[in-house]
C-alpha cells in the first residue's frame, strides 16, 4: 500500500493511502477527542468533536478528522484557539442533553466547557449513533434505531427483536457515552415483560 506524507501538529507523519486524518493522528500518537467514532464501525461524523484545521496561512478550513482522508503534504492542526472554542461550544450543547455523562464531563474539564451554559433539555442521548450502528453493522440484528427527527430524535429498541437478541448480547452498552442506552433498554425490557405480544406470545382472549 502506498504511503502519504503529511504534517500533523508540526510532526511529520507517514500514513497509508486511504486513511483518515483521525487514523493517521492515532498512528502518530496524537490524540483527537471523539464521541461517535469506533474502530469497528464505518465513520459517522455526527458529534463533530474531532474537527481539525487543515491548510496553512490564510487558506485554512475546518474538517471532521474521522471522515477526511489523508493528502500528500497536508498541514493539519488538531489544536488551536478556534478549534478549542468550537469543541467547547459543542460540549456545552451536548451537556444540556446529558449533564451527568462522565465522558462528557471529562472532556468539559479539558476544554473549560460550562455544563450549565444552556438550559437543560435532558434526553441523555447525544445522537452519536454508536448503539444503532454497532447493532446494524457488527451484530446485524437491527434491534435498536432512531425515531423522530431533529431535536426530537432519540434511540428506541425494537421490542420484538430486542426481547430475543439483546438480553444475551448487550455489547453496545459499553459504547454509550451517556446513560441513554441503558435507560432505553430497561424501559423496553419492562414493556416486553408487561406485554406478552412483544415476546411473540399470544395475548389472552
Amino acid at each position: 500500500m502506498s504511503k502519504i506524507n503529511l504534517q500533523i501538529d508540526e510532526k511529520k507523519v507517514e500514513a497509508d493511502r486511504g486513511m483518515t486524518l483521525l487514523e493517521a493522528a492515532k498512528t502518530a500518537g496524537i490524540w483527537i477527542p471523539t464521541l461517535c467514532h469506533y474502530e469497528k464501525l464505518e465513520p459517522y461524523g455526527a458529534c463533530r468533536i474531532c474537527i481539525v484545521e487543515i491548510g496553512s496561512g490564510s487558506s485554512t478550513k475546518l474538517v471532521v478528522s474521522c471522515l477526511y482522508p489523508v493528502e500528500e503534504n497536508l498541514t493539519v492542526r488538531t489544536k488551536s484557539e478556534k478549534i478549542d472554542r468550537i469543541r467547547k461550544m459543542i460540549l456545552e450543547l451536548l451537556l444540556a442533553h446529558a449533564p451527568d455523562s462522565f465522558e462528557l464531563d471529562e472532556l468539559a474539564k479539558e476544554y473549560g466547557a460550562d455544563k450549565n451554559r444552556f438550559d437543560k433539555e435532558t434526553s441523555f442521548c447525544i445522537h452519536c449513533g454508536l448503539c444503532v450502528r454497532y447493532c446494524a453493522e457488527v451484530k446485524k440484528a437491527h434491534a435498536v434505531g432512531f425515531v423522530d427527527r431533529g431535536a426530537k430524535r432519540e434511540i428506541s429498541f425494537v421490542p420484538e427483536i430486542a426481547s430475543k437478541e439483546c438480553w444475551k448480547c448487550k455489547e453496545c452498552f459499553p459504547l454509550c457515552p451517556t446513560s441513554a442506552l441503558q435507560a432505553a433498554y430497561v424501559l423496553t425490557e419492562a414493556l416486553t415483560s408487561a406485554v406478552p405480544s412483544f415476546k411473540g406470545e399470544p395475548e389472552d382472549p
